[in-house]
């Protein structure tokens, strides 16, 4: 039986990002991470008692027009209160996808975890364009990462 719980919210719009996301699920089943569950749940079913059974957090969205989804503002919006003195330094990571640019978003979900005192386990991952192998991986590695930091 796993002894931590890694929650996996994402919006997975596209065909690159849900490829994104599978490589993140594959990642976190690999050898070494047999004690990490993963609860995987689109960002507008995430709730706040899936946060607050989990013990680290990977985000994964896309960037529209500069900003993270409306679905992932959505999640925020949702759990901030009812999770801000409950989950303080719980880890989390963050995926984000753009076809030019993942600045805002990245910068504005940074915002909204460093307000819950969320502490940012692995650094963003910023993918642009075309998502491929490389990208996959990247993904896939982020998410490996922000579950292995529970095993520290």
């Amino acid at each position: 039986m796993a002894s931590y719980t890694l929650l996996l919210v994402h919006h997975t719009p596209s065909p690159g990002v849900e490829s994104l996301r599978e490589s993140m699920i594959e990642a976190l089943g690999q050898e070494g991470l047999e004690d990490i569950s993963v609860t995987c749940v689109p960002a507008l079913g995430a709730t706040a008692s899936h946060v607050l059974e989990a013990d680290a957090i990977c985000l994964l969205t896309p960037a529209n027009i500069g900003y993270m989804s409306g679905a992932l503002k959505h999640f925020f919006d949702q759990i901030y209160y009812p999770c801000l003195d409950a989950t303080k330094s719980v880890p989390y990571g963050v995926v984000v996808h753009g076809n030019d640019d993942t600045t805002g978003a990245v910068k504005s979900i940074e915002k909204i975890a460093g307000a819950l005192q969320w502490k940012q386990a692995q650094p963003a991952v910023e993918i642009i364009g075309d998502v491929g192998a490389s990208e996959r991986e990247q993904a896939g590695e982020a998410a490996a990462g922000v579950a292995a930091s529970l095993l520290l």
